[in-house]
């Protein structure tokens, strides 16, 4: 594997689970695979699971980690072909990516939708301009569209929790002041595609996700028909797509409280806003994995750390 941009770089998800729980029970087994390695964590965005976890990860192979708050230590990046740069940006991708790969043997990096431009946040500038010019392997920390470490750590914590074969999953949107990308929702539709598990989205009218990765999903516009009989119901907020980046609602009727929840076990990759997208009760009761599943940020970014440095 060379790059992890995506859920689509995994080759087969089952087996990555099952490697991933392995790791869990020794994580300074391969402490040795990465000695003498470096890899640099570029943050164009806040983070706090998502730099503890990839460090920590990287410390269990034995790796050095240096870390760049992009954002505001950074020069300002031009990412276009044939740009007469006479504005903001003071650095074009091509040099900068180059520079980078001379100073480390993997590049990792953050970087949100502007959610202002589709087209722009589709093309994935950062990343894709990373992968592109850089001559060592990227790994996507998140990105416009895509949490493929989030996506592959939710796997993780579904298969540790199942009492049974197919379990019924529900993906449900959740009432927010902000207009927040759809990168977490996104890859973890992209996961449950591979999953055998009855699954199921439900959001108002007018927040449908990019169509072409919903396709074959089923969609539910009734909260609480979806969440009959569920296992898992895991609460993201995301702003519309069609009407890109708006906040369309702020129905707190979509507010998961214990009642709905059941039985059900809740996810949530946080951060998250009690008592907004969830109440106190299920953040605090014994159904909430979202400490679980944040530990799990570890081993999913350790496991995709392992099989890049296995082909350097």
């Amino acid at each position: 594997m060379k790059h992890y941009l995506s859920i689509n770089d995994i080759d087969s998800l089952h087996d990555w689970v099952d490697e991933a729980i392995t790791l869990k029970k020794d994580p300074y087994l391969f402490e040795s695979l990465g000695k003498r390695k470096t890899i640099c964590l570029l943050f164009f965005n806040n983070s706090l699971r998502t730099r503890l976890s990839t460090q920590k990860a990287a410390m269990h192979l034995g790796m050095e980690v240096m870390i760049m708050n992009f954002g505001n230590e950074g020069w300002a990046l031009e990412y276009g072909d044939g740009t007469v740069m006479d504005k903001g940006t003071s650095e074009h991708i091509k040099e900068a990516a180059q520079v980078v790969s001379q100073y480390a043997d993997i590049v990792a990096i953050r970087a949100f939708a502007s959610l202002v431009d589709k087209t722009k946040d589709d093309a994935e500038e950062v990343i894709n301009g990373f992968a592109k010019y850089a001559t060592i392997p990227v790994v996507n920390m998140e990105s416009s569209v895509g949490h493929p470490l989030q996506a592959l750590a939710d796997a993780i914590t579904l298969k540790e929790n199942e009492t049974k074969k197919r379990p019924k999953v529900v993906l449900s949107w959740a009432p927010h002041p902000k207009a927040l990308p759809h990168a977490v929702a996104n890859s973890f539709v992209q996961m449950m595609k591979l999953q055998d598990a009855d699954f199921v989205i439900t959001h108002p009218e007018g927040y449908e996700l990019n169509p072409e990765l919903t396709q074959g999903c089923q969609i539910e516009y009734d909260q609480d028909k979806a969440l009959e009989n569920a296992d898992f119901v895991y609460v993201k907020n995301w702003s519309s797509y069609s009407e890109y980046g708006k906040v369309l609602s702020w129905d707190t009727n979509w507010t998961m409280t214990q009642q709905k929840l059941g039985q059900a076990k809740f996810m949530h990759c946080l951060p998250v806003r009690r008592n907004m997208i969830v109440e106190d009760a299920v953040l605090d009761g014994g159904q909430s994995l979202v400490v679980q599943q944040a530990k799990n940020r570890i081993f999913s970014a350790q496991l995709v750390l392992k099989k890049i440095l296995e082909n350097l």
